[in-house]
């Protein structure tokens, strides 16, 4: 059964709002905070999809938190079997971000440097669709209906197109990084609250399996599973019937083309599924 939506809008509407704030992003720390939504899309049905095209992404806090988890990370014991080897240590790291500079430090705890200042590059590691039928997932899983991807791509300048699988698409999104390396690997980015502007559309009569992103240079494909050649496949598969289906490339010659020009990247080897984004260098593209 889906949730009750928190918001109702028409299509085409320009979204200005934020990620939740929560104690999680503060000195002291505390739990983290839920996804945004759902929000009812007026007129999508399951015979459209929904088109997100994210205007603008930005740190509205101060403090940004890391962390390292016992049993969360893609070089964790994540099952708690019994292994030989000590578990890795809980550590939390508090990033103070400068947002006029656009930049984020924190003390490093047991290294030469006593710390580090790092470029900020702000996303969003959420966006979804209510799943099919009376399916349920956590805020923590990734899938066909987007979810907790954890692309660094779902930054400012990208569209994405998620399938609606329940009338109104029931979006949500959430999961604001400062910034966040490729994979996600020790479970977090610079987690904090985000200042968004998201606008929302639906696209009439037409249907996909997997999420689909575009930006200014590439078309992308974000698909997710375990074990990671699973996300792989998906992904790829996917993005040669994107390129079937709208730019007229036979499948096979468009398999061959991604042999030589694709862009790939593990967006999450750390929750339930992985997630990988296929990328096709647009200016290939027929004009």
């Amino acid at each position: 059964m889906v949730r009750d939506p928190v918001l109702r809008i028409a299509p085409g509407t320009v979204l200005v709002s934020r990620t939740n704030p929560g104690a999680y992003y503060t000195p002291a720390g505390g739990a983290f905070p839920g996804e945004v939504g759902p929000i009812y899309v007026e007129g999508a049905t399951t015979d459209d999809m929904l088109k997100v095209t994210i205007h603008r992404v930005r740190p509205n806090y101060d403090f940004a938190a890391a962390r390292l988890y016992t049993d969360f990370g893609s070089l964790s014991n994540e099952q708690g079997n019994r292994v030989l080897n000590p578990s890795i240590p809980e550590r939390r790291y508090l990033w103070r971000l400068d947002r006029d500079a656009m930049t984020g430090t924190t003390e490093l705890q047991g290294s030469l440097l006593d710390s580090i200042t790092v470029d900020l590059q702000p996303m969003l590691g959420r966006l979804s669709v209510a799943p099919r039928g009376e399916e349920s997932y956590s805020a923590l899983w990734p899938g066909y209906f987007g979810g907790n991807m954890d692309a660094r791509e779902l930054r400012e300048g990208t569209t994405v197109y998620l399938p609606v699988f329940h009338d109104g698409a029931y979006f949500y999104f959430g999961d604001g990084h400062a910034r966040q390396g490729v994979g996600e690997i020790a479970g977090t980015g610079l987690e904090t609250s985000m200042d968004v502007v998201l606008e929302i559309d639906v696209v009439k009569g037409r249907t996909i399996d997997w999420p689909r992103l575009e930006d200014a240079d590439y078309i992308m494909v974000a698909g997710s599973a375990r074990p990671l050649i699973d996300a792989f496949r998906i992904a790829h598969v996917e993005l040669i019937e994107w390129l079937a289906e709208d730019w007229g490339f036979d499948r096979y010659d468009a398999y061959m083309l991604l042999g030589q020009l694709a862009e790939s990247t593990i967006a999450n080897v750390v929750d339930p599924q992985y997630t990988v984004v296929a990328k096709f260098p647009k200016r290939y593209l027929p004009r």
